[in-house]
């Protein structure tokens, strides 16, 4: 069973979510909160196994509540889908930078709701849709890029390889298939990829690759 605590100020957007989720097997939703301070205690209280988070909400955002979970090492297994609209896209990258796993526009269809709340759960990050790529690639072309720390060089010139190939978007599948690779072999790359980097999920593969200046929005040939 996957539990999830939704935390956005609409009561209206947790109702729609609330209903669509819990119509769905293996899909359990148990807590919600109208701000951020209280999504984190929330959180902290039931332990859930991912939290859709709006950014924008009273007391503490949906951002800085982000950071607040993600950094608590009791929460190491909580996984953040941070919820946005695209007039708030600049907050996107900040998002993944703060270790959400991935992000939703609220207009979202039911089964990309849901099929999002499942592929977070086990661990990946919502990054294969194009609108996500296209949208990491905009704005990790705007913001200030921290210098890259030393942990890259502790990776092979294959992981590197491969950690370009996540930072684009491709699955495990898609990896295998474009360096001739068992997905059993791209899967491995990617944990010890994860291992070495100190990462929580492919989420932040990805920003540490665009900031260590990787790849370039676009790179990626078909």
């Amino acid at each position: 069973m996957i539990r999830t605590v939704l935390a956005d100020d609409q009561n209206l957007v947790r109702a729609g979510f609330r209903s669509i989720l819990s119509d769905e097997d293996g899909i359990e939703v148990v807590g919600e909160a109208a701000n951020g301070a209280e999504a984190v205690a929330r959180t902290r209280e039931l332990r859930p196994d991912v939290v859709l988070m709006d950014i924008r909400m009273p007391e503490l955002d949906g951002l800085e509540a982000t950071r607040v979970i993600v950094t608590d090492p009791r929460l190491a297994d909580v996984k953040v889908i941070i919820l946005t609209t695209f007039d708030l896209d600049d907050y996107v990258y900040g998002a993944l930078r703060a270790g959400a796993s991935g992000f939703l526009v609220k207009d979202t269809e039911p089964a990309e709701l849901i099929h999002a709340v499942r592929v977070v759960a086990r661990g990946d990050a919502l990054i294969a849709p194009s609108v996500t790529r296209r949208l990491i690639a905009e704005f990790a072309g705007r913001v200030k890029r921290p210098e890259p720390g030393p942990r890259l060089n502790a990776l092979t010139e294959r992981e590197r390889e491969v950690m370009a190939l996540v930072a684009a978007g491709l699955s495990n599948d898609e990896i295998a298939a474009r360096l001739v690779l068992s997905p059993a072999t791209a899967k491995t790359h990617v944990s010890r990829i994860m291992t070495k980097l100190g990462s929580r999920d492919r989420a932040q593969i990805v920003v540490l690759a665009y900031e260590a200046g990787m790849i370039t929005p676009g790179w990626l040939t078909p």
